[in-house]
Parts: C-alpha cells; sequence; structure tokens
C-alpha cells in the first residue's frame, strides 16, 4: 500500500506537467487559464501542464500559479496534492457572487470565514469544525489591496456544489438567513483542506455579479467586462501579497492538537 506522501508526490506532477522541484514556496490558485497566462507573459516563465487537466507556472521570485479549475472536488484536490511540496502558503484568487447591497461587481472580498454547503469537506472534518483562512495571511493581503487603492469587504462566504442555483428560490431564501455576503464554490474546501493538510491558505474574491438582484446573474458578457475591467489588479494584489509575505509578513507557524 502506498503512503498518502508517495501518492501526493507523484500526482502533483502527473496533474500539473510541473516537477515538484519546479513549485515556489507560495503558491497562487485560480481557476482561470488566463490569470496563468497573464503571469508567465508579465515574468517570461513558461507554462506548464498545456496537456493536463491544472496548467501551472513558476516565476523567478518563488511563486507559482496554478489553474486547478472549477468546483470544490478540484479545490480538495489541488490542496491535497500541495502537500506533497508543504508550501509556505496559499491564496486563492476566485469570482463570487456578492449577496449584499454592500457587494458591488468589481469590489474584493477577504472571507473571514465560510460556510461549508459544497459537502466535500465532510471527507476531512466533521461539519462542526468550521473553515477558516490563515488570519496572519489575510492580514498581510489586506495590508497589499489598500496599497493598491483598493477597498474590501470581510464577511462570510457560501461555498456550494451547485453552479446552477439561480432559480431556486427556496435555495435563494436559505442564503438570505445564512447572512452570507458572497457566494462561490470552493473557498470552503479550500479553507478546510488546507486546514487538514497544515497549510497556510487565503482567499481574495472578486465580485463577479449580484445573483439575487433582477437582471444579476452572470452572463459571458457580462463576466468579460469584469474580466476587463478588474482582473489584472486582482491578479496583481495576489502576485504582491505573496511575493513579499515570506520577506515583510509575519511568521504563520501550525500547532498540532
Amino acid at each position: 500500500m502506498l503512503e498518502r506522501l508517495q501518492i501526493t508526490q507523484n500526482w502533483l506532477p502527473r496533474y500539473t506537467g510541473m516537477p515538484l522541484d519546479g513549485f515556489g514556496d507560495y503558491i497562487l490558485l485560480t481557476n482561470f487559464r488566463h490569470y496563468v497566462a497573464k503571469f508567465a507573459e508579465m515574468f517570461g516563465c513558461a507554462i506548464q501542464g498545456e496537456d493536463k487537466p491544472m496548467q501551472s507556472a513558476t516565476n523567478g521570485n518563488g511563486l507559482t500559479i496554478i489553474n486547478f479549475g472549477i468546483g470544490s472536488a478540484n479545490a480538495a484536490t489541488i490542496m491535497d496534492l500541495l502537500s506533497a511540496i508543504k508550501p509556505k502558503g496559499v491564496l486563492f484568487l476566485g469570482k463570487c457572487g456578492g449577496l449584499k447591497k454592500s457587494t458591488e461587481i468589481g469590489h474584493f472580498i477577504l472571507p473571514n470565514a465560510a460556510i461549508r454547503g459544497e459537502g466535500t469537506s465532510n471527507d476531512y472534518f466533521p461539519a462542526e469544525v468550521p473553515a477558516l483562512p490563515s488570519f496572519k495571511l489575510h492580514k498581510f493581503v489586506s495590508e497589499k489591496i489598500l496599497e493598491h487603492s483598493h477597498d474590501y469587504r470581510t464577511g462570510v462566504v457560501y461555498s456550494t456544489n451547485r453552479r446552477i442555483w439561480e432559480h431556486d428560490k427556496e435555495f435563494q431564501e436559505k442564503l438570505k438567513k445564512t447572512t452570507s455576503i458572497g457566494i462561490d464554490m470552493e473557498t470552503a474546501t479550500i479553507f478546510i483542506v488546507g486546514h487538514y493538510n497544515m497549510i497556510s491558505r487565503g482567499a481574495l474574491l472578486l465580485v463577479s455579479d449580484v445573483p439575487l438582484t433582477p437582471d444579476g446573474v452572470k452572463t459571458e458578457e457580462s463576466d468579460l467586462l469584469v474580466t476587463q475591467q478588474w482582473a489584472a489588479s486582482h491578479l496583481q494584489i495576489g502576485i504582491d501579497a505573496m511575493t513579499e509575505i515570506g520577506e515583510k509578513g509575519e511568521k504563520i507557524k501550525h500547532f498540532l492538537y
């Protein structure tokens, strides 16, 4: 029987096309291949895994970006596989739907918790365990957001496995009762599986639609506009935060129970 570490060390290159020694100490995760392409263009580095499920690139500063795909199952997979290299920090750059009047398209959300509505995380910890980011990582990311002259919101986001729910009035009412500030598919999983694997983790979410309002459901056209206006800032904040945290940020320690 193979040990867990042997499996992850074999499968991380298998899924990404990146050899183990090609990964940096800090990781950016995203759902978008064009974030990886922009990153590679900025730093003149090669994209690995064009023929793999997950594309990745590493710059000369020891920062790696990975497009892991969409959904909580993929989020759990990449957070498990990253345990093969024991990264010092992981930041998820994702999009979410805004659920409050105070969360408009183009706003950034730095979630201080996530509701585990996706189910995947139940395979790692009991439902009573909260899905939380690493506070010191988020503290540093918040400083970088302000340095870029952007504002941000904090609050709880709801993570779900359902991609098509906007038509469901009962589910909408459930969301309102949770008082969540946003909704996505991956954040809770990344937080929980990161906790399970003792990986420092965080999420910087870009509000890309406001699905509880009339005509607020995301379309291809509206998402393109969001990408054109705010994706570059989203990526740059992530790059700056994860490049400088090892040098300027507070050291993050893991405590075993």
